[in-house]
């Protein structure tokens, strides 16, 4: 399968869609114990969708998915953004860029325009940034979400017992499912949807659950967006997301330029996955406004 590797060895698994020789690439990056899957009801679309041609590049985190491992060294929103900055000096190193970021991910391209910020002025075009938190409404929402499977695992390892929960953690339990439908979906998520979401996390549990979550609880969001200035960056939350507040969302964008706040009816944490109609015109947008700004320069 396709791998790019860090310059620390670290193999992500990186795939792409659209034609590689665009003048403006989208970057997705996905969000906490997820994988590049949280894209694939908008990925393969955008290239389709825009009369320009686009290049589309997704990864799994280090520590997630199909890439290699992290640990606690590494598990960091400082190293997320440092790797982000490899994928944009080494897999796509020409040409402007719309950055995607779901959760985690949003946080990961906070991190860039902190620890690179001149590659971030010298390449980025817009941002779209899913429910992602500014931190600023809570501990208890930064930590809800690492707390909410810790909790799931906890209580199936107490009912089950040690030797047989390590038995069937391969499989997907209905206690599991339920539970993470409650948490990140909304009102009526699509029943193969969760499904997938349940997959994802199962395979990024235990280790890469527990070995992120101080990161996120950590990470310092409060000066992150500074750097961005003028570019368009267009926020969106779900009215039903239970981990980050519709208000952190428009805190974030508040005192951007050209920030947008976008609160979607219905719809829960996952909105890569839940909400792909929604979320799919407005990268269009960013991408149309990348080249935009090309012509004009």
């Amino acid at each position: 399968m396709p791998a790019f590797t860090l310059a620390d060895g670290t193999p992500l698994h990186l795939v792409r869609w659209g034609d590689p020789s665009a003048g403006v690439t989208v970057v997705l990056l996905h969000g906490y114990a997820l994988d590049r899957r949280s894209w694939s009801r908008i990925a393969p679309l955008l290239p389709e969708a825009l009369d320009e041609p686009v290049s589309v590049v997704g990864y799994d985190h280090r520590g997630h998915g199909r890439s290699g491992r992290a640990g606690r060294a590494t598990a960091t929103m400082a190293q997320l953004g440092d790797d982000l900055a490899e994928v944009l000096d080494r897999a796509v190193p020409e040409g402007r860029v719309v950055l995607v970021g779901h959760d985690m991910g949003g946080l990961a391209i906070m991190s860039l325009t902190q620890r690179h910020p001149e590659l971030f002025a010298a390449r980025v075009a817009g941002l779209v940034l899913l429910a992602t938190s500014s931190g600023r409404l809570a501990t208890e929402a930064s930590a809800a979400w690492p707390g909410a499977l810790g909790m799931l695992a906890q209580d199936l390892e107490h009912v089950l017992g040690a030797k047989l929960f390590g038995l069937v953690r391969e499989h997907t339990s209905r206690a599991v499912s339920a539970g993470l439908r409650w948490w990140l979906f909304g009102d009526d998520p699509d029943p193969e949807l969760v499904e997938l979401t349940v997959t994802m996390i199962r395979r990024n549990w235990p280790h890469t659950v527990a070995v992120f979550r101080p990161a996120l609880d950590a990470f310092a969001r409060d000066a992150a967006l500074a750097r961005v200035g003028s570019l368009p960056v267009t926020a969106i939350v779900g009215e039903r997301d239970r981990i980050v507040a519709a208000a952190d969302v428009e805190h974030l964008v508040g005192g951007l330029d050209h920030g947008t706040a976008v609160v979607l009816p219905g719809v829960g944490h996952v909105v890569p996955l839940e909400a792909a109609a929604q979320v799919l015109p407005r990268i269009v947008a960013q991408v149309r406004e990348a080249y935009r700004q090309q012509r004009d320069s």
